[in-house]
């Protein structure tokens, strides 16, 4: 896997000082944009607000992992699944590196005559073996999970 991140000759933010937006240009053809957050103190140093901060997307994409493999667990079992939402919510250490040291993942799961016990073990497969990314954060951060599920 592969990933390009650059700063600077970004069209969106050109003419604006320095900046601090980032384009990523992934392995599989796709771009991000990530952006820092505004410095009232160091505008130079600060970002536009124009997209995401980095360690937002790391929180998306662990998101993503997660609800993708509970999603396919779920499938797999043949169950009737027809949505999948998970809101995560962290918690940073106050000095650098500010890494995440506690999120909440609580998933919101629709479908119909889907058990909660399934939906339950889809997280904890997705949490315990499964999503590389969440286990890769679980070295520093302790998560924990919930579920709702919705008859649809």
């Amino acid at each position: 896997m592969e990933c390009i991140v650059s700063w600077g000759g970004n069209p969106a933010t050109e003419g604006q000082g320095s900046a601090m937006s980032f384009i990523a240009q992934t392995g599989s053809g796709h771009v991000l944009m990530m952006d820092g957050a505004p410095d009232a103190a160091k505008p130079e140093n600060g970002g536009q607000n124009l997209a995401p901060r980095p360690m937002e997307t790391v929180l998306a994409g662990t998101g993503g992992c997660t609800a993708y493999d509970v999603v396919l667990i779920l499938k797999r079992g043949r169950h009737d699944v027809r949505g999948c939402s998970v809101k995560l919510s962290s918690e940073r250490a106050d000095t650098d590196p500010k890494v995440f040291t506690k999120i909440h993942m609580h998933f919101t799961v629709s479908g119909k005559g889907i058990p909660a016990s399934a939906i339950e073990r889809a997280v904890a497969m997705s949490h315990d073996k499964y999503c590389s990314a969440s286990i890769m954060l679980a070295k520093t951060a302790e998560i924990s999970t919930s579920f709702d599920v919705i008859e649809a």
